[in-house]
């Protein structure tokens, strides 16, 4: 038999690509999932439960939430007790955050929390749509980020998607959501 070579000091890998979190980094992520899926059930434990149209009440989707978060961690903690997270791929993306995109998508979110008793629900998640996606494209840079042709586009396709939204809510579901009118459809 012969003995295996040691490995040269060129095989030896580097400490910043493509490491794996510690297995206490690992343990971290799973109790604070499972952290989080306790204070979603403790907050579901403040809303009432009657059960309103369709036998649900207002209670379900956070103890649902919850009880999928806690399935969720608990499986991450499994993982890192049975051999830690495996298949892991080398952490991608740019070396630090994009402060300009964070920008565009932060100020989409915070106008759309101001306007949205203003101006109502669709032209309010418009913008919030607009702002984050043009903060998106600078992030990833295309060309195409500032345009005039990209903006109408994208304010297009974000009424596209919140007229029907909350069309679907107040005139299907019933629920009140603020409009620019007193009709229900603007």
């Amino acid at each position: 038999m012969t003995e295996p070579l040691a490995p040269s000091p060129t095989d030896a890998p580097d400490p910043g690509a493509g490491a794996v979190p510690s297995r206490r980094a690992q343990t971290i992520v799973g109790c604070g999932v499972l952290l989080v899926a306790a204070a979603l059930a403790a907050g579901a434990l403040q809303i009432p439960g009657e059960a309103g149209y369709g036998g649900v009440g207002p209670n379900f989707l956070p103890w649902l939430v919850s009880a999928v978060l806690a399935v969720c961690g608990g499986f991450l903690l499994w993982e890192v007790f049975s051999g830690g997270f495996r298949s892991m791929g080398a952490p991608g993306g740019a070396a630090r955050a994009d402060r300009q995109a964070f920008v565009w998508v932060s100020a989409g979110l915070l106008l759309n929390a101001a306007l949205i008793g203003t101006v109502g629900f669709i032209l309010s998640c418009t913008l919030c749509y607009l702002l984050a996606v043009q903060g998106l494209r600078r992030a990833a840079h295309q060309p195409a980020a500032g345009s005039p042709r990209t903006w109408a586009v994208d304010a297009f396709t974000g009424l596209a998607i919140s007229a029907p939204v909350f069309w679907a809510f107040t005139q299907f579901l019933a629920i009140n959501l603020p409009g620019l009118t007193q009709t229900g459809w603007l």
